[in-house]
């Protein structure tokens, strides 16, 4: 038993309790009445905590300590872990693979067991542009056959044999020079630099060439300097310097060959492990893990640096408008108000005069070849042909970029770019030599999944051989066939044993928690709460780690109900051998097939932080007064609407032709006035349809946004919609000087009521007077002993930091002067240590402030305190805080909704809600709906889901195998539909 004693972090009410090891512990409870800060705050703080004591304090001071909860006693706790549900790195290396590390291990089985390619090419352009490439295996190159290479480089050629010993390595690297000198090497090539030995190591000092510590360096012995003569004497110097360069650097000689008449030195590499015989310059220096890290200078490809992307200026976006005069702000970079309008006008002033052009011509009058010449210059195809040199917009645009050090310059260009695939590694991230090793296989890949081998160069084929850009391309079920069936000889089989094991358990683990349909190169980015989060429990079960308490939040979130036993299988897992799992959920499957429930009640905020049930299912149904027990027996229940609302997709918002990501150009409509849900497994392309086309595309109709949309072919329908609202869960602030207060607007209206009061005009405060972000010389009445935080910051080293309150204003934010000022007996910092319950009576006068008040309190946020920091609001919270705060902007003095027809966007919005809470919030969607807005809720739960008008399922699976419309219609026109999971399991709710 875990026993704890005591518990009064945040609202939690002395709570003692005993929870079973072993087993999988549920608590759920109301949104807001203790959950996390039992689970999260209280235990798994306390069992990190613990743990991180039985460390040294050497090692406790890079740690992140967490504080001691308020509790009297806690026994019997094992070291914990927390998977909890935020947003994925937004790192734009970081990917599925990265992760899961599983990217480390494919490295390792390219390095180990793949066969280097030949990129010699076989096919080009006039232009140069390579269009195949040899593709052959290559193998080790002789001394012999280097030295034949070197010779054709002509007679007389100057040349220096280079032993690379050290390459792109961090160090002061004084043994390797020592080494060289003690073998009797002269001479080394450090960093490109030619240096004497003899003279760098006169002096006894650990650093000789004074090199940075932790910046790469390369050093290359100098085994000779020849020139090259047509004799055997010139030849059998040349293959002894050579074989001596092989052996000092294990393999590998560098030729540097004078070029430019002695003011330029080219480098060819060659080894005597992997060279193409009849291209001895295209070689392998070393197959090694790092050649496969695009996270690595020595694999990342030279162009976009490991990103797959680079950035360019989108002519859409610098020319949005071809209606605009040419000196009348037609190029928007060059805008007069802006960075470049004092010189940038000026070129465009000469390309009117130098073509006979008025300055007020309009774009659209130009014909097209001098449009052309304008924006891409001379040696752009179609433009005018013209003596007259002119570099061209783009091209110009795209110099000053490069050219400025300014953050402010670079700021204001970046929003005229946007993403393309870059041209050199075509989206796979690796240089050319680490693209063309490639492990094989009896399982036959789908090419058009793995991507295409032309891209390279590699002759194609059937899908058996590929690089570990394709195989990172794969999705995890495709993946794991691939790998299970690699063509491996018997070496090979020994030395790959460990790693494939490795390899394809995690991409079980992978499987196991329903996201099968993620590609191994996604980004973590672009993934959901989640799928973040149950990627971080699939690596956890990965581990195979024995003993520990894992504390999971909401792990179910993103995740259709189909799933849901699959999810459930993996936290058994985690209990069967010898885990402790405790999981804040709200699904009702997960919660059924729990051990141990414990039930936090009975209301949210100040009402909650009390156990309100413990034990089986049966216990908690049978419990009175526990709400969660209401739902699960069905005393209380998320009624089905009696009447829908009549929409129509002949007045709707259509999408036409999606084919973003895994959409398989789909048509789409959206009609106006209604709650439209969009459902689907994950994966299904849900978001893809939302986020990435509509959204953007609204937003560009709407407000000028210079977002673009999604592949699309058209939207129709955009001009039923006057502004665009979306609510997500990202955070309402990033301090915890950001609060409710803050966020809706009202702190403004409270510091005018009480600028208003008959003492402030006496003392003649402003509304700055009563902000806690205002300093006293700026004539704000903030507490200047802590900068208006309440708090001060004690740094503690080894131990984690303590925050105490400040001892001047005793936590009030404010100096004694500002609290002196009352209203209605309360001062500032009263109102904000209100709740928004409170609030409400308290402001009713002022229907302002109440109209926000009270859209909190309907969105069930009526526990929160208008001050309460931001930081401490979880997503769900954050969420409804967005939604509260549209909705008071968009309600009338008289509580009526404004007839603006506004669209709402809603991902995911029961995150963290109770069956109590998903009923209120229903209401406050069903509100918004009847004042003729459009709801777009993309949604898993299905009392949402039945209480929709319309919905839009997309299938049938996930990735690949989803992106087409499965249903359309009324939650009883999808439950019709067979292939339809979505409507298979609104059944039984309709």
């Amino acid at each position: 038993m875990i026993r704890i004693r005591g518990a009064k972090e945040h609202n939690l009410k002395s709570v003692d309790i005993d929870i079973p090891r072993d087993q999988l512990v549920i608590i759920t409870g109301l949104s807001g009445s203790g959950k996390s800060s039992l689970a999260f705050d209280t235990i798994f703080a306390e069992g990190q905590r613990k743990y991180m004591e039985s460390l040294s304090a050497y090692a406790r001071q890079f740690l992140d300590q967490l504080k001691k909860p308020d509790i009297e006693e806690i026994e019997g706790i094992p070291p914990t872990i927390a998977i909890e549900q935020r947003s994925a790195s937004h790192n734009p290396r970081s990917t599925v693979a990265t992760t899961t590390e599983i990217y480390d291990y494919l490295r390792l089985l390219f390095a180990r067991c793949g066969t280097p390619r030949s990129w010699a090419p076989t096919k080009t352009k006039k232009d140069g542009t390579v269009l195949a490439r040899s593709g052959r295996p290559i193998e080790s190159s002789s001394a012999t056959q280097i030295v034949d290479h070197i010779t054709g480089f002509g007679e007389w050629t100057r040349m220096m044999i280079l032993a690379p010993v050290v390459s792109a390595k961090k160090g002061f690297h004084k043994d390797t020079l020592e080494d060289l000198f003690k073998q009797g090497w002269v001479r080394a090539r450090v960093n490109g630099d030619l240096i004497d030995l003899r003279d760098a190591l006169k002096e006894d000092n650990e650093n000789p060439l004074k090199l940075h510590r932790h910046k790469k360096h390369s050093i290359d012995a100098v085994v000779d300097r020849v020139v090259i003569r047509v004799d055997d004497e010139s030849r059998q110097r040349l293959v002894e310097s050579v074989e001596a360069a092989l052996r000092i650097a294990e393999g590998s000689v560098v030729v540097s060959v004078e070029t430019d008449g002695g003011t330029q030195w080219t480098d060819h590499a060659f080894s005597e492990h992997f060279a193409d015989p009849d291209h001895p310059e295209i070689a392998l220096s070393e197959l090694s893990p790092r050649l496969f890290s695009f996270n690595s200078p020595f694999g990342a490809c030279p162009d976009c640096h490991g990103l797959g992307v680079i950035l360019e200026f989108d002519e859409e976006l610098v020319v949005p408008d071809k209606e605009v005069g040419l000196l009348n702000n037609a190029i928007v970079p060059w805008k007069k108000n802006g960075p470049g309008g004092m010189i940038y006008p000026r070129y465009l002033r000469r390309f009117c005069r130098a073509f006979d052009i008025t300055p007020s011509t309009k774009l659209s009058a130009l014909s097209e070849e001098l449009y052309t010449l304008l924006m891409h210059g001379n040696s752009a195809p179609g433009a005018l042909k013209t003596r007259k040199e002119w570099d061209g917009v783009m091209p110009m645009l795209q110099a000053w970029f490069h050219k400025t050090e300014s953050s402010w310059v670079k700021d204001h260009l970046h929003q005229f770019q946007h993403e393309i695939i870059c041209p050199t590694c075509c989206g796979d991230r690796l240089g050319i030599s680490a693209l063309h090793v490639t492990i094989e296989s009896k399982h036959r890949a789908d090419m058009d999944k793995a991507g295409s081998p032309t891209v390279i160069g590699r002759p194609r084929n059937d899908g058996t051989i590929l690089n570990i850009s394709e195989l990172s391309r794969l999705n995890i079920t495709d993946a794991v066939q691939y790998i299970e069936g690699l063509s491996l000889s018997k070496e090979q089989q020994v030395i790959a044993e460990a790693i494939v094991r490795e390899i394809t358990n995690r991409l079980r683990f992978l499987e196991s928690v329903g996201l099968e349909y993620l590609s191994l190169d996604r980004r973590t980015a672009t993934l959901s709460g989640g799928e973040a989060q149950r990627i971080r429990l699939a690596t956890q079960v990965g581990s195979g780690l024995v003993g520990a308490c894992y504390v999971l939040d909401e792990p179910t979130i993103g995740l259709h109900q189909r799933d849901n036993d699959r999810l459930i299988r993996t936290l058994r897992h985690l209990t069967d051998i010898g885990n402790s799992v405790l999981v804040v959920e709200h699904d009702e499957d997960t919660i059924r097939a729990a051990d141990h429930i414990i039930d936090i009640g009975p209301g949210p905020g100040v009402h909650g932080g009390r156990v309100v049930a413990q034990g089986t299912i049966d216990d908690i149904i049978n419990t009175p007064g526990s709400l969660t027990g209401d739902y699960l027996a069905g005393r209380r229940t998320i009624d089905v609407p009696k009447e829908r609302r009549k929409l129509s997709d002949k007045k709707a918002m259509v999408i036409k032709g999606a084919a973003q990501n895994n959409l398989k150009s789909i048509d789409v409509a959206f009609p106006i006035g209604g709650m439209i849900c969009v459902t689907g497994v994950s994966g299904s392309g849900k978001s893809t349809l939302v986020n990435q086309i509509l959204l953007p595309a609204v937003k560009r109709e709407v407000m000028g946004s210079k977002t673009k949309p999604g592949k699309h072919t058209r939207i129709n329908g955009l001009q039923h919609i006057d502004r665009i609202i979306e609510v997500d869960q990202s955070p309402i602030g990033r301090t915890p000087r950001s609060n409710p207060a803050t966020y809706t607007g009202i702190f403004d209206e409270i510091r005018k009521v009480f600028t208003a009061t008959k003492e402030a005009k006496i003392r003649g405060y402003k509304p700055g007077r009563f902000s806690f972000n205002v300093s006293s010389k700026n004539g704000g009445g903030r507490c200047e002993a802590c900068a208006g935080q309440g708090t001060k910051k004690i740094e503690m080293h080894f131990l984690p930091d303590v925050f105490v309150e400040c001892e001047v204003c005793n936590g009030k934010r404010y100096n004694r002067e500002t609290l002196q000022v009352l209203y209605r007996g309360k001062n500032i910092a009263n109102v904000l240590d209100m709740t928004v319950e409170d609030a409400c009576g308290f402001f009713e006068n002022h229907p302002k402030i109440l109209r926000f008040t009270e859209c909190l309190r309907d969105v069930g946020l009526d526990y929160i305190t208008l001050g309460q920091p931001s930081t401490t609001l979880s997503g769900g919270e954050a969420q409804r805080v967005k939604l509260a705060t549209e909705l008071g902007k968009g309600t009338r003095h008289d509580g009526t909704m404004s007839s603006e027809h506004t669209l709402y966007i809603l991902d995911e919005p029961t995150t963290g809600l109770h069956f109590e809470d998903i009923n209120k919030l229903i209401g406050v969607l069903n509100r918004l709906a009847d004042a003729g807005n459009t709801l777009i809720v993309i949604e898993h739960n299905l009392d949402v889901i039945k209480c929709a008008d319309w919905i839009n399922d997309l299938g049938p699976e996930g990735g690949d195998k989803g992106g087409t419309l499965l249903a359309s219609g009324t939650p009883e026109d999808v439950a019709r539909v067979a292939a339809s999971y979505t409507g298979q399991y609104l059944k039984g709710m309709l």
